[in-house]
């Protein structure tokens, strides 16, 4: 299975519209969308983020950021893509999602608490799933802001530790595009596409696997 895996894109659609016009014609399975698709903004926004990304014909799933508008977590249900606190499945694969972000020092749109960011995978994960998360997890080259400090969520990180799911693809720090591990899981914090960054992830569904990454630029 082929993933493109897309972060932040903040609305610009121009970036959106360059990357499917790089995909077309291209193979791949799924189109996996970590949060952010709008800079504080609503779903008429969302709506031209995405619209190019869906004409690709391959099945998209999101969740919310922490900058999106109050009224995009429920655009992303009506078009039925969502995966925030909820388990959806692409083929034979689970993907869990986590939508918005941790506690920030800037009170954005949609913040979790840990408890909150825990009792969503403990409500929703399977082993072996993906998960498909904004907010990064904490002390990885994912959650590393300019200032060297780790912001991410020590939730996420204690459920990697303990269940071991094969991908976590995530987001929310721009500068922190990297790929990572936490013992036998893969993050992948793709660099947010308004900068021209997105990720190509092979992932073996049968043996719930990354076989590969590559960090891309348009």
């Amino acid at each position: 299975m082929r993933v493109i895996a897309v972060t932040d894109i903040h609305g610009n659609s121009k970036r959106a519209r360059q990357l499917a016009e790089i995909l077309e014609g291209e193979k791949f399975d799924a189109f996996l969308v970590a949060g952010d698709l709008t800079h504080f903004s609503g779903s008429d926004k969302a709506r031209e983020v995405l619209e190019p990304l869906l004409e690709l014909g391959v099945p998209v799933v999101a969740v919310h950021g922490n900058c999106d508008g109050r009224d995009v977590p429920e655009f992303l249900t009506e078009l039925g893509i969502t995966a925030h606190n909820r388990r959806v499945e692409v083929g034979e694969v689970g993907i869990v999602g986590i939508g918005g972000s941790n506690i920030t020092p800037f009170r954005t749109f949609w913040e979790l608490t840990e408890d909150e960011i825990g009792g969503i995978l403990e409500r929703n994960y399977r082993d072996g799933d993906v998960i498909l998360s904004h907010v990064p997890p904490k002390d990885t080259n994912a959650d590393r802001v300019h200032s060297g400090l780790h912001v991410g969520s020590p939730a996420l990180r204690g459920f990697i530790e303990r269940k071991e799911p094969p991908l976590v693809l995530t987001g929310h720090i721009h500068e922190a595009r990297s790929v990572d591990r936490i013992g036998g899981t893969v993050i992948v914090n793709p660099g947010p596409l308004f900068r021209g960054y997105y990720a190509v992830v092979d992932y073996d569904a049968e043996k719930k696997r990354v076989d590969g990454v590559e960090l891309e630029r348009l």
